[in-house]
């Protein structure tokens, strides 16, 4: 029996990975979980799946949690970032899920790893910010990253039993997000448009992430630190139909591709069965009814995040943390209609520009240039 925390249970990647394990009750069971606030649907997964120990961000939450549960029922229940690092260690064994949102995710993940612990991975800000230490902590440890967003399980999956140093290219498909081709004066959309994902459906900072393709970005710094390769070997396709999720060139020419349709429950499946694959339930892939694969360059003129990201990845250094933490400002005061949706990249862009990169810093470095970033990019959304 595998035992498995999922940090972010509540979220969308959060009750996907619960499916996942109501669908295999004799090979995993859960035993810690941790969210935001929802303290009544954690109430329900608390019923279901019977976790030790379960944390929420806030002591209010965790006390209207504690009150609405039988004596019976109640695990040990905590709060605050605490909380995440007590929920995270919580597993003599197993793997941690990690479906945070945001750079919260970094501190439980480092706990995690300094046990030993393996790291299904869906929390993008972990390594983004932080991925050169985060990787040779998992490997001083002896841990295990194992990839959980699409297009990283695709690229995995395409390299298992492949040479490493064989790898030419890695290539990362993207849908192009709602605004792939309309409108044109993207200052004038909405919200609700942005959050209206043409093949998935996710929580809001990431899908307004993928709108602007920032989420692409970050998805290749992951990549750089995931796979070794440079940023010169990591090429983005945009592939609206979202059927391919990513695909490695080796160098004698061949490409390797992963091929499902879109559903979170796959990757989650494969990170937390690995190294076995399981048999599943989930819908297959219709050939005569699938029609065309189209592919086509993404256009970083309308979608300048990219770019961004692509920069901050090549300076290296606090750099990312601060394209990361600005972006994650951006996105919270489009969201609360501070700012349009083309003033996100120019926000971020700017925060980039007056910073001063601090080269091999320390995690405390990291964490500073991040609250930087946060103090610059808040004050420019207020103009």
């Amino acid at each position: 029996m595998r035992e498995i925390v999922i940090l972010g249970s509540t979220g969308s990647i959060g009750r996907q990975a619960l499916d996942v394990i109501r669908r295999f009750p004799g090979e995993l069971r859960v035993a810690g979980l941790a969210a935001g606030s929802n303290w009544p649907l954690m109430a329900e997964q608390i019923r279901e799946f019977r976790p030790r120990v379960v944390a929420l961000a806030r002591e209010e939450a965790a006390r209207e949690l504690a009150q609405n549960l039988p004596p019976e029922e109640l695990p040990d229940i905590f709060w605050g970032p605490g909380g995440l690092v007590t929920v995270a260690t919580a597993a003599d064994s197993g793997v941690v899920l990690n479906a945070l949102t945001g750079t919260v995710g970094l501190g439980p993940t480092v706990a995690a790893l300094e046990k030993g612990l393996d790291i299904a991975l869906a929390n993008k800000e972990t390594l983004v910010v932080a991925g050169e230490l985060v990787m040779k902590l998992a490997r001083e440890k002896g841990a295990r990253i194992l990839p959980v967003d699409s297009e990283h399980s695709a690229i995995w999956q395409c390299l298992a039993g492949q040479p490493r140093n064989r790898v030419g290219k890695i290539i990362l498909t993207a849908s192009g997000g709602p605004f792939r081709k309309e409108p044109a004066d993207l200052s004038r959309v909405t919200v609700d448009e942005a959050l209206a994902h043409p093949n998935w459906r996710m929580g809001k900072k990431i899908t307004i992430d993928s709108a602007t393709l920032m989420n692409k970005g970050l998805e290749v710094l992951e990549a750089h630190w995931l796979f070794a390769v440079h940023y010169d070997q990591i090429e983005v396709v945009v592939h609206p139909q979202s059927i391919i999720h990513s695909m490695v060139e080796f160098v004698d020419g061949s490409v390797i591709a992963q091929l499902s349709l879109p559903d979170m429950r796959l990757p989650i499946q494969y990170a937390l069965s690995y190294p076995d694959r399981w048999p599943g339930e989930l819908p297959r892939v219709d050939w005569f009814a699938l029609g065309e694969l189209t592919f086509e360059p993404p256009d970083t003129n309308r979608f300048p995040c990219l770019a961004l990201a692509y920069a901050a990845g090549r300076t290296g250094g606090t750099m990312p943390a601060v394209l990361n933490a600005a972006n994650e400002v951006a996105v919270d005061a489009f969201l609360a209609g501070e700012i349009d949706f083309t003033t996100i990249p120019r926000l971020v862009a700017g925060v980039m520009e007056e910073h001063a990169v601090i080269y091999e810093p320390t995690l405390d470095e990291i964490l500073a240039a991040d609250q930087w970033a946060r103090r610059a990019a808040r004050e420019k959304a207020r103009g």
